[in-house]
């Protein structure tokens, strides 16, 4: 199985930007992404769906438009990706701690 690739576009203490790819067979298990303080927001969207399966899970979405474009509190609500079976996942993620 192929690693996560987690390419920064930018990166300071309170922002990020990454595009993160997933390969074949990879999956996200449920979990919460800790802050040491502050609020943590992400916006990603999914620039390739796999071709079948690595759908995102979130217990609680603030925005989510198409499947393709989420808004949601990775400190707050558990979330997941289901096992991709075929393809990749390509994401540009956008990250806020404030």
């Amino acid at each position: 199985m192929a690693k996560v690739i987690n390419k920064a576009i930018f990166s300071s203490r309170v922002f990020s930007i990454n595009q993160v790819t997933y390969h074949t067979y990879h999956r996200v298990m449920n979990h919460i992404d800790p802050v040491q303080q502050g609020r943590y927001y992400k916006l990603n969207f999914v620039l390739r769906q796999p071709k079948v399966g690595g759908v995102f899970n979130c217990e609680k979405c603030i925005v989510n438009l198409w499947g393709r474009v989420y808004l949601f509190r990775p400190d707050k609500y558990e979330h997941s990706v289901s096992k991709i079976e075929s393809g990749k996942r390509v994401l540009l993620s956008l990250a806020l701690n404030i």
